[in-house]
């Protein structure tokens, strides 16, 4: 398979998936055949990329070109590479979960619930793939709005005005901010090409620079800085499946790979660094890590928790990328995966939670991990990574992070991170208490006090595999590590 192919192949096997899903609906076991069938195509795909490109391959395609020197252009680096990966893989493992979910809730518009899902996919590779700026605007884009009609999923009023605010915010920060920042990008570097060491070293001063990031860093809203972080607790209306590929497979990871991407290869962190253009950042992330934290302490809703504690793990990775030295942007790809797999188990235990026991509050989760272990165990393994404790997956990429800023004697983030690190053991291992430790009420009207109380097995094995390779990167992260320092141009 020539490069060209192979590149192009990445974007339409989930196309074609999509295609085939919306006939198929009539048939609901050929329907989720299909998707099954293409994530696990996607899937090899996206592994002999990434294998290809730790061998030195930088394979790109231009596939229009709209002006001279302005092109829709694909190319693969080694940050794209993970993004890749792990949106690929975690959609097989969220097909199974949605098939267990959706049936066993009998929810309604399942085609449509696949088809957009699909969508996702397609577009969170698209965003993978671009070679430069626009190419990743227009993905982002598109990923925005395939995404609405999963967030008003359940038609209800409160669905749709949940939806609105999450498209508004969306399209508002994209539109106002991160499109300005492509134009005055264009017009001062002529181009929007990625390229290592940045784009824009040398060709505007410290003010500029600031002002620039500043577009970008707002304009970029699915990484969830505040104050633009309502859109991502309003979303939660929408199923468990969905809240998992909002928060860990494909929306939130566009966002901060976005960001990834603008601070190595538009900026250059070396013209960061001798510009001091970056130094505010690190303190908004702070305030948001921190702020969100408190707020998910207060949260008695499971799910309203949870997304409160993404919008705080996301700034983790726009704090490490903004630290500006190579240990730290290793940190923040690292945390990329770390969060995915290990935000993605912890909402495919709420969902199971809701399915077996139709429970939605904490206050309602006292001695359920006796009857539901194997959901619980893994609820445990993803809040461990969430506080970044061994033998979890985050304790790798905090580790990272934590390093970076004690040797940059960078003691805002040190703070940050110890008592962000605090604050999430102080809303994570209540639950874990309550769960296996307390006595569950006695309620005589309660039916899922019997002894088989898990999800559906299907369920079960999706939060299992989940909260197995939270477990799996951390003894095992060699291939990420050695990706990671490719972006970071220590390889």
């Amino acid at each position: 398979m020539t490069e060209d192919v192979q590149l192009l192949s990445l974007l339409l096997t989930p196309l074609a998936g999509l295609v085939l899903l919306s006939l198929a609906g009539r048939w609901p076991n050929v329907r989720e055949s299909i998707t099954l069938l293409t994530a696990l195509i996607l899937f090899s795909e996206s592994l002999q990329l990434a294998s290809d490109v730790l061998g030195g391959a930088r394979p790109g395609l231009t596939l229009i070109e709209m002006l001279p020197g302005l092109t829709l252009r694909l190319a693969v680096e080694p940050l794209g590479a993970v993004f890749s990966v792990i949106s690929s893989g975690l959609w097989i493992i969220s097909t199974l979960y949605s098939i267990g979910y959706m049936r066993g809730n009998k929810e309604k518009k399942q085609t449509r619930f696949y088809v957009c899902f699909a969508g996702a996919i397609f577009a969170a590779q698209g965003i993978a793939l671009a070679g430069n700026m626009l190419t990743l605007f227009l993905f982002y884009e598109a990923m925005t709005l395939i995404t609405y009609p999963l967030v008003t999923h359940h038609g209800t009023d409160h669905a749709r005005n949940s939806a609105r605010t999450y498209l508004g915010v969306l399209l508002g920060t994209s539109i106002a901010f991160l499109l300005s920042g492509l134009l005055a990008t264009w017009v001062i570097a002529g181009t929007l090409d990625f390229r290592q060491g940045g784009i824009l070293a040398g060709q505007i001063g410290a003010a500029g620079t600031a002002l620039l990031l500043a577009l970008y860093m707002f304009g970029i809203g699915k990484a969830a800085l505040m104050p633009f972080h309502r859109w991502l607790p309003a979303a939660m209306v929408a199923p468990t499946p969905v809240s998992a590929l909002l928060h860990a497979v494909a929306v939130v990871k566009a966002g901060v790979f976005t960001i990834v991407k603008v601070v190595v290869y538009i900026f250059g962190t070396d013209n960061l660094i001798a510009l001091g253009s970056a130094d505010w950042v690190p303190v908004i992330a702070g305030f948001t890590i921190i702020s969100a934290s408190i707020v998910a302490l207060r949260a008695d809703n499971l799910k309203r928790r949870l997304a409160y504690s993404t919008v705080s793990q996301l700034s983790y990775v726009t704090l490490a990328a903004t630290l500006l030295a190579p240990i730290s942007i290793v940190g923040a790809v690292l945390h990329i995966a770390a969060h995915a797999l290990g935000k993605i188990t912890l909402f495919f235990a709420a969902g199971s939670i809701y399915t077996a026991a139709h429970k939605t509050e904490v206050s309602q989760l006292d001695g359920i991990g006796r009857r539901m272990p194997w959901t619980m165990t893994a609820f445990a393994i993803g809040a461990l990574s969430m506080i970044g404790l061994p033998p979890a997956a985050g304790f790798v990429s905090k580790w990272y992070v934590l390093s970076a800023a004690m040797s940059l004697e960078h003691w805002w983030a040190v703070c940050v991170l110890v008592i962000s690190t605090l604050l999430n053991a102080g809303y994570f291992l209540p639950i874990v208490w309550r769960a296996f430790f307390r006595e569950p009420p006695a309620d005589p009207d309660d039916h899922h006090h019997d002894s088989h109380g898990e999800a559906p097995a299907i369920m079960v094995l999706a939060q299992t595999a989940t909260a197995a390779l939270t477990v799996g990167l951390f003894f095992y992260h060699e291939p990420v590590l050695r990706l990671a320092r490719a972006v970071a141009g220590a390889f």
